[in-house]
């Protein structure tokens, strides 16, 4: 499955020209878009990340239709089989390099909230995942260059299953639609990957125009283990969100020994699931 360049780039421009009115703050100010396209390549963000150390600027995206070295958080490997969308885009924040997390906050965000406008349910697993029906369906990787404290460029990489063979925990668009088939309104490869570059685009200018405040709100509110019971070291507590870190807020119910509190969990000191009624372990 190969992407059409002249269907994508018409998707791209009606949707930017809808979602954002010539009023649109900072809109004159956001680069263009250039596209490369490819069949098969080892990796969209290693792709990316040659072109930028050749000259490329942000708003250059790299897509493909399968990948051979795909990676995920934490060094994973990111199953990345033909007929799913592979897409990287560079970024030039010029923000703290130790709000490296808000890049995928935010990026997470706009994707969700831009599915979910097109009526595809999507939630968020902490703190990358993208979950629909309580299964994977696709994620986010960012990658970042920084200099004298500041994050200068950034790849932002987002896989997500259109038509791909996926594992037992995963669920692709086309499953999802065959199952919900009213209404459909992701019809193509093109529009799925018009959408992800739109919401990049949405949360990126909203971490650089407003700060991560008041997307955290909505992130919190998207995610499948909100409101989730855990235990921290024998005690019971609540997750009730993520902080500006990129952190997971878990408030700790009072015992005999010590009154409420919230702690906080930094990305990879534990692993959630991808349903929305289920109990953590936490070690402390």
């Amino acid at each position: 499955m190969t992407l059409n360049s002249q269907r994508l780039e018409a998707a791209i421009e009606a949707l930017h020209e809808f979602a954002e009115p010539d009023n649109t703050p900072n809109r004159d100010h956001e680069p263009d878009f250039q596209l490369h396209l490819f069949d098969c390549i080892p990796s969209t963000n290693q792709i990316l990340w040659e072109l930028m150390n050749s000259g490329a600027k942000a708003g250059t995206v790299v897509i493909a239709s399968q990948q051979t070295a795909g990676r995920g958080q934490w060094g994973r490997q990111w199953q990345s089989s033909q007929g799913g969308l592979y897409l990287s885009m560079a970024v030039e924040p010029q923000i703290l390099a130790s709000h490296q997390a808000q890049l995928t906050l935010c990026s997470a965000w706009g994707i969700a909230t831009i599915l979910q406008d097109y009526h595809i349910p999507i939630r968020l697993k902490w703190p990358n995942d993208l979950i629909l029906t309580e299964r994977k369906l696709g994620g986010i990787l960012t990658e970042t260059k920084v200099s004298n404290g500041q994050i200068i460029r950034a790849v932002i990489g987002v896989g997500i299953n259109w038509a791909n063979s996926i594992p037992e925990t995963g669920i692709n668009l086309q499953t999802y639609f065959a199952q919900n088939p009213d209404p459909v309104r992701v019809y193509s490869l093109e529009m799925l990957a018009a959408l992800v570059v739109q919401g990049l685009r949405m949360g990126l200018r909203q971490l650089l125009t407003v700060g991560i405040e008041p997307v955290l709100k909505s992130y919190s509110q998207l995610l499948t283990c909100i409101g989730n019971r855990v235990r921290v070291a024998e005690q019971s507590g609540v997750i009730v969100g993520v902080n500006a870190a990129g952190e997971l807020r878990v408030m700790l119910e009072p015992n005999h020994a010590n009154k409420a509190q919230e702690i906080c969990i930094q990305p990879g000191k534990i692993s959630l699931g991808y349903g929305s009624d289920e109990s953590f372990n936490i070690k402390s």
